[in-house]
């Protein structure tokens, strides 16, 4: 019989990707509802939330933010240009950049998501102290993992 040790690498119970794929999974799944009712997905959420905060932002800035790559941020850019929440447009002295930014209609829609976080707190049961070690060290990760600090 080989030692159990030898897999022990492999349990459930010692995986850090497995406790934060369900939480990660369990909160978004808390903000549909939410989101739902403003007609936006999670991650246009997000995407907004950084435009709501800096008003303008090339797509590269954008994307370094939210760690997202282009073939996931100019489908969801679009989406949101279609739904008029935002405008991008094509820099003039370098064809390459492409700038989003919030227009009214976004604007107006950071107005109405003015619930949504502390909607997300009361249904997280986690103390502040500890939501703000979590964030801190997430936030870390996040940086140490996309290559940027965040």
């Amino acid at each position: 019989m080989e030692s159990c040790d030898r897999y022990a690498g492999l349990k459930l119970e010692n995986q850090l990707c497995f406790p934060l794929y369900v939480c990660a999974k369990e909160v978004v799944r808390r903000y549909r509802p939410l989101l739902d009712e403003l007609g936006i997905t999670y991650t246009q959420y997000i995407a907004l939330m950084a435009l709501w905060e800096h008003r303008s932002l090339t797509m590269k800035e954008l994307g370094s933010m939210l760690c997202l790559d282009s073939g996931t941020l100019t489908p969801l850019m679009k989406k949101l240009e279609e739904a008029g929440y935002v405008e991008r447009c094509r820099d003039r002295d370098d064809e390459r950049v492409l700038t989003v930014t919030v227009n009214e209609k976004g604007m107006e829609l950071r107005e109405k998501a003015l619930s949504v976080p502390g909607e997300i707190a009361s249904c997280i049961p986690l103390p502040v102290e500890d939501a703000i070690t979590l964030a801190r060290i997430l936030r870390k990760m996040m940086a140490d993992l996309c290559g940027e600090e965040q």
